[in-house]
């Protein structure tokens, strides 16, 4: 028995914080939506983009994920970075990791995003 893999990262939101998850995810990320199952609730969305799937849950008790977070591998940081600040979002710059340039972020609800860029 060994873990082969990551199926996805789930991410919780407010209740009816799905549009404003993909004018995030979708609109300023460039990542997909994909159709839920039908047999799962109606609420939340789901995103994909390269080989990272993303599962956006509908939380009652909603509390943004502050540390916790899921890096999501770019190819452009710079061109994301610059559309983000656009848009509001803050880029905090974090201490240097061999390999890779990067910065966090928050989407709309203050889930803690990193994004990095391998060089």
């Amino acid at each position: 028995m060994a873990i082969v893999g990551l199926d996805h990262v789930q991410l919780a939101i407010p209740a009816g914080g799905e549009d404003r998850a993909r004018e995030f995810y979708t609109g300023l990320l460039g990542m997909a939506e994909v159709p839920k199952p039908a047999t799962l609730s109606a609420s939340g969305c789901w995103f994909t983009g390269g080989t990272v799937s993303l599962h956006i849950g509908v939380d009652p008790e909603f509390r943004p994920a502050t540390k916790a977070h899921p890096a999501l591998l770019v190819d452009d940081l710079v061109t994301l970075r610059a559309r983000l600040v656009a848009a509001g979002y803050a880029a905090s710059d974090d201490k240097p990791i061999e390999g890779y340039r990067r910065f966090f972020t928050a989407d709309p609800f203050g889930n803690r995003i990193e994004l990095m860029e391998q060089v």
